[in-house]
């Protein structure tokens, strides 16, 4: 597929892009290049490789999230501003 200096323009202007005639040429030229690489890419053999969503197989590396039950409550709260009916208390901030 080969790109004109039309669809540079027009990309071009959907992107508020002031380009020159010498940028324009050479864009013009450049994106053809890279969609004719592009292209080529759908000429290769990929009957028997299974799609995937990485190149490499990827593992979760983070921990099992478990609750723990947490009884010293009275240390968090020395560090609140103010609390009240033994949590923290915020400023209002909807009214």
């Amino acid at each position: 597929m080969t790109v004109s200096k039309k669809d540079v323009e027009h990309a071009a202007k959907l992107a508020r892009l002031g380009l020159t005639e010498q940028e324009k040429e050479l864009f013009t030229k450049q994106l053809s290049q890279i969609l004719e690489f592009a292209d080529s890419l759908n000429k290769l053999d990929t009957k028997n490789v299974a799609p995937t969503s990485h190149a490499i197989p990827m593992k979760n590396v983070l921990r099992e999230d478990k609750t723990k039950p947490f009884t010293d409550t009275d240390a968090i709260l020395a560090n609140a501003p103010e609390e009240e009916e033994h949590m923290f208390k915020v400023p209002k901030i909807l009214e």
